[in-house]
């Protein structure tokens, strides 16, 4: 049984039809594309909240524009300074209404 191999100028041929591999091609337009939130900031309140007794699910807080922005509502709530501070940092991330379809990503 012989097999065969595409030459490389098949492979050229057949990369030509796909899309280019610019990475200036591969951008979203600004409107459709993820925000991404720091997972290390986003485990940090995590743990601070924790420390209050509230659990919260950082899954749902990237998949969750409410459930978010309801967890940070709290910990601004909270009497806490450091809380407080990363929750402020952490709104930015959630704060843009216009967008409640995009996903929010994390980022190590």
């Amino acid at each position: 049984m012989q097999t065969q191999h595409a030459t490389p100028a098949a492979h050229a041929t057949a990369a030509a039809g796909l899309a280019s591999l610019e990475a200036s091609d591969a951008l979203l337009a600004p409107s459709s594309s993820p925000r991404y939130c720091p997972t290390g900031l986003l485990a940090g309140f995590a743990l601070l909240m924790a420390g209050h007794g509230r659990c919260v699910n950082t899954d749902m807080m990237l998949g969750d524009r409410e459930y978010a922005m309801w967890q940070l509502a709290c910990a601004r709530a909270m009497d806490d300074d450091e809380l407080s501070q990363v929750a402020t940092r952490l709104f930015s991330y959630f704060d843009d209404a216009r967008q409640p379809s995009l996903p929010v990503m994390g980022t190590a």
